[in-house]
């Protein structure tokens, strides 16, 4: 029986060879799942043996990520915002640069609940989180901030033009014992106000939108790495200039932001000059700046709209 200190270096040099740029990372999170633990027990016991279930399941994993499949999608979740998320084909793979979109999202909720005092019957802060995919922002925003004791104070409701994304996002939802305030519905961009969302109902306007829309230029997604090529192309392409879905949905926030609300959207780190431009063409007077993510690239635009 071969131990995890045996097996590891083949399967490195099998995942290097097949054009993986972690070869490591990925053998090691395969064999963590396979055995059942974490990757620190992992590195911390190389002697363990594995046995015949643990390096069938580990033989099969490598086999798919040869074939360019995400270590994500061979595991089944993605740890996000410190949170492990389901995820499969239904859905993008949620990239640690979108936490920078839910840290200024708790920043900003944080501010509105902190302004005036909220007597009781003070409506909740209305939160979009559009284009969900798992449901990876509004999943980390409701989960901190019930950790902030702020959750009571906020209704979000998550859209996805893909009915299938939008039943694994409510799958995440459940599974963070957060579907009582994080309502998913299927629309395209913001869903109409008025309509049932789970427990909730789509508001009139609302005080924060956030979104992580496709921004990928069409010609661009060929190019991908094999990978990406398992995940949905509809989640990735933004059009000829990968803009065309974020400018949608810039149309549509003078009728549904409230006043003094704000959108966050999350870029490409080569995009900041054509937001700023399709901003000021469709939101005369409003605020805009751009959040640059650890790198220093543009990657979270801020859309404040009048008082």
């Amino acid at each position: 029986m071969a131990t995890i200190g045996e097996l590891l270096p083949a399967a490195v040099e099998r995942l290097r060879a097949s054009g993986s740029e972690s070869a490591r990372l990925d053998a090691e999170l395969l064999l963590a799942h396979a055995l059942g633990i974490d990757r620190s027990g992992l590195l911390a016991h190389p002697e363990l043996p594995v046995g015949p279930e643990a390096a069938d399941r580990f033989a099969d994993g490598l086999r798919r990520r040869e074939a360019g499949e995400p270590v994500a999608y061979v595991r089944g979740l993605k740890e996000f915002h410190a949170l492990a998320f389901a995820v499969d084909a239904r859905a993008l793979i949620p990239r640690p640069e979108t936490e920078l979109l839910v840290d200024l999202a708790l920043a900003e909720v944080a501010d509105r609940l902190g302004r005036a005092p909220r007597p009781p019957g003070t409506p909740p802060l209305a939160i979009a989180d559009v284009g969900t995919g798992c449901g990876a922002i509004a999943v980390a925003v409701a989960v901190a901030l019930r950790r902030r004791g702020m959750l009571g104070e906020v209704e979000i409701v998550a859209s996805d033009a893909s009915e299938e994304a939008a039943q694994l996002a409510r799958e995440n939802a459940v599974a963070h014992a957060v579907a009582d305030r994080v309502a998913v519905v299927t629309a395209d961009l913001l869903p109409p106000a008025g309509r049932p969302a789970g427990l909730l109902v789509v508001p009139d306007r609302f005080d924060l939108v956030c979104a992580n829309l496709p921004y990928i230029p069409s010609a661009v997604v060929p190019t991908l790495p094999v990978a990406a090529s398992f995940e949905p192309r509809e989640a990735l392409d933004g059009g000829p200039d990968g803009l065309e879905v974020i400018r949608r949905l810039i149309e549509e926030l003078p009728g549904r932001l409230a006043p003094g609300g704000a959108a966050l959207l999350e870029i490409g780190s080569e995009q900041g000059g054509a937001l700023h431009a399709a901003a000021a063409e469709a939101l005369p007077g409003w605020d805009v700046r751009v959040e640059p993510d650890l790198a220093g690239h543009p990657r979270v635009a801020v859309l404040a709209a009048p008082a």
